[in-house]
């Protein structure tokens, strides 16, 4: 890891570390806020220290982009967890396709 990205990576998980600080529930609850303000550091202490040994630049990369992305939309959107991917019904079926190899199987064997 070059200097610069570790600058880079520590300079994330401060600033994560002063949201996690200054982060205030949607619901305005103390008991919200103290749960949320927990997660977001569970889960920044957990990310970091599981990908700490990383040696790859473009995936180091790739989770430094991760990261700015849920801080922006955890600030925008007032929450901290992932953002939850939604899939319509109509394209639920070519998900399972795609993911689950024995329906990928069977969809190509009869086409």
């Amino acid at each position: 890891m070059t200097t610069a990205t570790r600058q880079e990576v520590l300079g994330l998980y401060r600033r994560i570390f002063r949201l996690a600080r200054k982060w205030q529930a949607a619901s305005g609850q103390m008991e919200d806020t103290v749960k949320e303000k927990q997660y977001i550091l569970n889960e920044a202490r957990t990310l970091f220290q599981k990908n700490k040994n990383l040696t790859d630049t473009d995936l180091i990369k790739q989770h430094i982009d991760e990261c700015t992305a849920r801080i922006e939309i955890g600030l925008h959107y007032q929450i901290p967890y992932p953002r939850p991917v939604s899939v319509t019904p109509a394209n639920l079926w070519w998900v399972l396709v795609l993911i689950n190899p024995v329906i990928s199987k069977t969809v190509y064997q009869e086409g």
